[in-house]
């Protein structure tokens, strides 16, 4: 099974698509950069042969430079041991092929629209130098929101280079039904190549079928070559005059007959969505490039191609007998002219009309229930058809067919085209993204972004949810509701000192604190299972969750009220013996700290002195020396690190649990990190290796 493979550390395998003649393909994570991508893997065949794969890095570094609406973007292309692959923008929609195997034939509107998305695409390609050679429905995907990608740039051209013969292996079948004659000679090929592709697949959408079939991909190649150009019938199917003409034009069997650009095409394509009566180009058969025997390879026709500049001298005849014909038939239509000038000019008699026509209206703007009644009251039918509108608003009138001004007949048909509103996209799932990038992709994609801040265990500015949630369709310039951290919760950290362990434990858990009770010692002056001291002084603010270590006095030696006690000596001794000395003699620390160079960790003062007699429970002040420089605790005991952190005079409020990094149970490192310089009684947030309990 090779899902779940993961390609060169980043490339993630997570399900199968689907397959082709050359490769397999999957929907897969870029798990460097957190997106959903396609993979395509080549087939082993491939693999194999060393002039392909030359080919194919050459195709595919070349269509990667590709970068158009309606183009499959080409991220990266790589190898795996034997195993060859592209990564590819992953487009949420059908192949045109499934569509038309879904549906059969698509509307008129439909299939200029999206012959006119191939074109476009295929304009931007040629532009570059890139020709695509393999055409075809399988290679065309449809977005949900009706935008038209054409994919297998590079594979497609480098398979085509690596196969000249039809009878080679790696000439997919389904491609032959696709190619053009010249394609199909082993002829070199431009541009006009791919547009008489573009125009097997326009003839597909709007009849369901192919023109060209056979029981063999070399007869149906026969046919590319030898047969007559297909025409469609109007009639039967539906199809406007000026579409008809594009398909005839694009399938001329001689280059230099097509159109001269996908731009050109395109530019038809419009002007046939606007003007469908209207056919600009002639319908015509030109001859068979190529005559054939019973079986290839091609040979020479014996009626070679005439130039623009040449007439034969059957055309002059022709010509010169049309003349002749248009002076006759103009003698005639003066002279019907003055007869019936004569007969009822001076006279006029009414003459039988021959069906009342009616102006059509201008219905754009309008909402579709106005547009709806104003075509029936004027005698007409309405048909709509609903697309997706940047400008329009929703229920309003886009454009109609025919146009405003047109005289039609009484019950004619009135396309109008309805906006349904902004298009509809695909929600990105941006959670554990900084919020800046998440913010700035969700904006590039069309959304209205909103920042809403909570507090959480996560790093700050970390995206914790979005609302609506990921993979949601939502109209363009739509709000999407970002959830950011904003940290931990700060809390002050209560008084614990004089409550019983009970009373303490109860008070930390409602204050979100662990309190660490497990530490006793005898207080003069506290009674037995009362907290006595607490690391942290009252009102301290830290994080939630964060740790309290208090000291539990055992009942022994409890002194009377106003009983006095000799202050320790604690000068040069280290933090934890000072203040356990402090503590065990019956008074409070209190923690002050001196930037120094030398002398780190040590006290180098307490206030009152040594010796000194003090009230039980009051205060002695003692100052740490410290450098105010973070100390390392890579591979430290959790405690020893603590005890390291204290001496420097930090403390940490959080203990953060990873399993990435570090020796299991061990500290990994200090949030700041070890070396930053940060003022001494700071908090800091301690990494150890482990989970957390």
């Amino acid at each position: 099974m090779i899902e779940q493979q993961t390609f060169n550390n980043r490339y993630r395998l997570d399900r199968k698509l689907g397959e082709g003649g050359m490769a397999t393909v999957y929907s897969g994570t870029d798990t460097l950069l957190r997106r959903r991508v396609a993979i395509k893997v080549l087939r082993s065949q491939y693999a194999a042969d060393a002039e392909f794969v030359r080919r194919f890095y050459q195709e595919a570094e070349s269509a990667a430079r590709l970068s158009h609406p309606n183009i499959v973007n080409t991220y990266d292309v790589g190898r795996e041991g034997d195993t060859y692959y592209i990564v590819m923008e992953l487009v949420d929609g059908p192949s045109l092929g499934e569509i038309i195997a879904a549906d059969g034939k698509l509307p008129e509107p439909v299939a200029i629209d999206y012959a006119a998305q191939i074109c476009n695409g295929l304009a931007y390609a040629h532009r570059q130098g890139l020709l695509h050679r393999d055409i075809k429905p399988a290679n065309v995907l449809v977005t949900k929101d009706d935008v038209v990608k054409l994919s297998d740039f590079g594979i497609a051209r480098a398979v085509s280079q690596h196969t000249m013969a039809l009878t080679k292996p790696g000439l997919v079948m389904g491609s032959v039904f696709y190619i053009s004659p010249e394609q199909a000679q082993g002829h070199e090929l431009d541009e006009a190549s791919d547009l008489y592709s573009v125009g097997i697949v326009l003839y597909q959408m709007l009849t369901g079928e192919l023109p060209y079939n056979g029981e063999s991909p070399v007869t149906v190649a026969l046919k590319h070559i030898g047969d007559p150009v297909p025409s469609l019938d109007t009639k039967k199917l539906g199809v406007s005059p000026a579409l008809a003409a594009i398909v005839n034009k694009l399938l001329q069997k001689r280059p230099e007959n097509r159109f001269s650009s996908a731009s050109e095409v395109a530019t038809a394509l419009r002007e046939a969505r606007e003007r469908p009566s209207v056919a600009a180009y002639s319908i015509s058969d030109d001859a068979p490039t190529q005559t054939f025997r019973t079986v290839p390879p091609p040979r020479r026709s014996p009626m070679p191609d005439r130039s623009y500049t040449s007439i034969s001298e059957e055309e002059e005849r022709r010509s010169r007998l049309g003349g002749g014909v248009i002076i006759i038939l103009a003698i005639l239509a003066v002279l019907a002219t003055g007869v019936g000038y004569y007969l009822f000019g001076r006279n006029p008699i009414a003459l039988p009309v021959a069906g009342a026509t009616i102006k059509v209206a201008d219905y754009t703007n309008m909402t579709d229930s106005q547009a709806q009644a104003a075509v029936v009251n004027a005698g007409l039918v309405a048909r709509f058809i609903k697309t997706s509108s940047d400008t329009v608003p929703a229920n309003h009138i886009i454009r109609q067919n025919p146009p405003a001004g047109s005289s039609v007949q009484k019950n004619a048909t009135i396309e109008l085209v309805v906006s349904n509103g902004l298009p509809t996209l695909g929600l990105r799932d941006v959670r554990d993204f900084n919020a800046g990038d998440a913010q700035r992709i969700l904006q590039d994609d069309g959304f209205k972004v909103k920042v809403a801040k909570k507090y959480d265990n996560t790093p700050i500015d970390t995206v914790v949810d979005q609302d609506p949630k990921a993979g949601s369709r939502l109209r363009k310039g739509s709000n999407v509701t970002l959830i950011v951290s904003q940290g931990a919760e700060s809390i002050k950290v209560p008084q614990f000192i004089g409550l019983t362990v009970d009373e303490a434990t109860a008070l930390a858990k409602k204050n979100a604190i662990n309190l660490d009770t497990s530490q006793r010692a005898a207080y003069p002056n506290t009674p037995n299972g009362v907290v006595a001291t607490q690391d942290l002084a009252p009102g301290t603010s830290v994080d939630r969750g964060s740790t309290v270590h208090a000291v539990i006095s055992n009942g022994a030696g409890v002194t009377n009220a106003g009983q006095t006690a000799s202050v320790p000596n604690v000068v040069n001794t280290g933090y934890q013996q000072a203040i356990d000395a402090i503590t065990h003699a019956g008074f409070t620390p209190v923690v002050k700290y001196s930037t120094q160079l030398d002398n780190n960790g040590n006290i180098i003062e307490q206030q009152p002195a040594a010796g000194t007699q003090a009230s039980a429970n009051s205060t002695v002040t003692i100052t740490l020396s410290t450098n105010g420089e973070v100390p390392d605790t890579d591979g430290m005991a959790v405690q020893d690190a603590q005890a390291l952190l204290l001496s420097y005079g930090y403390r940490v409020t959080q203990i953060q649990y990873t399993t990435s990094e570090g020796a299991d149970g061990k500290a990994v490192r200090t949030d700041p990190p070890a070396g930053t310089n940060l003022a001494p009684g700071s908090a800091l947030t301690l990494v150890v290796n482990g989970v957390s309990h």
